[in-house]
């Protein structure tokens, strides 16, 4: 397995552990940013750590496919998705008319063509 999908995998289970420790009624829907590892993962066989097994609750010797099945059953049912900000924890959604989400400027393409 490739390094990089082997760090990304031990973030998803720390944000996963991050976002369980919150009470289910206060909780974002799962995170886009899941689903794409997850898939990626639900055919390995190859054996996750002993570490990775504890926190996510996996008897030892577990797969990285029965792990990448805990991210993927978190969207079962789910018709929603946070906005970054609005992960672990849902935010108050201000009144439209009273408040306005901030935007930050972005460069625009036309920046690199100065006169």
């Amino acid at each position: 397995m490739h390094p990089a999908a082997v760090l990304q995998f031990e973030r998803m289970i720390g944000e996963y552990n991050t976002w369980r420790a919150v009470p289910e009624t206060e909780r974002s829907p799962a995170p886009a940013w899941w689903w794409g590892p997850a898939m990626e993962l639900c055919a390995s066989s190859q054996p996750l750590p002993a570490e990775w097994c504890a926190e996510l609750g996996l008897p030892d010797r577990a797969t990285y496919a029965s792990a990448a099945d805990i991210f993927l059953g978190t969207f079962a049912g789910q018709t929603s998705l946070p906005w970054p900000y609005d992960f672990p924890c849902k935010t108050e959604i201000p009144d439209p008319a009273v408040a306005v989400r901030e935007l930050h400027p972005q460069p625009s393409d036309d920046s690199a063509f100065q006169p």
